[in-house]
């Protein structure tokens, strides 16, 4: 973290959910002034379950009110918007579209919307995904592959990602997109996810269970990473124009299957235990993963974190959290 953060006016959106949860934790040892947005009061997110909600002023409220978004941002006036704020589940997407359409969708341009009526808003980072994409043969994703998401989830993060550079081309609104692959960590706590749920179950010495074929392939990334990705683009967006309505792809450029993800989880714990393949997933793409080389030479980013030193920290994290470990 740099001093750009000191006493900065910053508005987190999905402040409670994983990498938003980061993020204002690295924004305030950064010595940013945080105001989050929180719908849901979650207890045990990374926000709320410790000291940290001590730190930032939280404004309890939902992101389609526009109305509400330009009173925060006019009355903290706010400088540095992060919004992160989505549904993030691919099955509840499946199931149930609309809450997902209106989240991603809706809330994208209301907050946009009210950033554009804000004249003290100065820099704006949109938190997209690897999933914007949608399938591709030409892989890894560059920042050049069309967006084609076809599934609800896919879709949403499509529309939202170009909505973004719609703002950015019409209005000049100062607004940059991350686009990461699978972020995991500690603070994770929707366990149908594949690393939470996995060490939960070998903490439980239970059997760990994986809802497709294994064979998927992913971009893994440590939510660390994911933050401190969110903090930096921040940083430049503010010193250079060039970057309104630019994306910029973040990935350790390591790709696993599903498969390979859950035997390193398991080996790095010291587990030898079968797994369940369930193989009942569905609308999944079958291989994703990026080429963050844009963002190395254009923002002089690199990750912090190898894949195994982000899972060692997330194993940590869960064993403490669950109140148990490996003998």
């Amino acid at each position: 973290m740099t001093s750009f953060w000191r006493d900065r006016p910053t508005f987190v959106t999905g402040a409670t959910g994983l990498v938003g949860g980061w993020l204002v934790k690295r924004l305030v040892e950064g010595g940013a002034s945080v105001t989050c947005l929180v719908r849901d009061w979650v207890p045990r997110s990374v926000l709320l379950s410790g000291e940290l909600r001590k730190h930032v002023s939280i404004v309890r409220g939902d992101i389609h009110d526009q109305a509400l978004l330009e009173r925060v941002l006019g009355e903290y006036e706010i400088d540095t918007v992060m919004h992160l704020a989505a549904q993030t589940i691919v099955p509840i997407a499946n199931r149930n579209p609309i809450s997902t359409f209106e989240t991603n969708i809706g809330g994208t341009w209301s907050l946009l919307e009210a950033c554009r009526r804000s004249p003290k808003v100065m820099q704006i980072v949109y938190a997209s995904s690897d999933k914007a994409y949608g399938e591709s043969d030409d892989l890894p994703y560059s920042e050049t592959t069309p967006l084609r998401g076809r599934h609800p989830y896919d879709v949403s993060k499509s529309c939202g990602d170009l909505i973004a550079q719609s703002y950015a081309a019409t209005y000049d609104l100062p607004v940059a997109i991350t686009r990461c692959g699978n972020v995991f960590g500690g603070g994770d706590l929707n366990w149908n996810r594949l690393v939470p749920g996995t060490i939960r179950s070998a903490l439980h010495g239970e059997r760990p269970t994986i809802r497709s074929d294994g064979t998927l392939v992913r971009d893994y990334f440590y939510v660390e990473d994911g933050a401190a990705a969110c903090a930096l683009l921040a940083e430049r967006l503010a010193g250079n124009e060039k970057l309104r309505g630019e994306a910029f792809n973040f990935s350790n450029e390591a790709q696993l299957t599903v498969r390979q993800m859950v035997e390193r989880i398991l080996g790095l714990m010291g587990v030898s235990v079968d797994f369940e393949m369930r193989n009942d997933a569905n609308n999944e793409i079958p291989n994703q993963f990026l080429n963050a080389e844009r963002a190395r030479t254009e923002l002089g980013w690199r990750p912090l974190f190898t894949v195994d030193q982000g899972l060692e920290r997330t194993i940590e994290w869960y064993s403490r959290f669950l109140g148990s470990s490996i003998a």
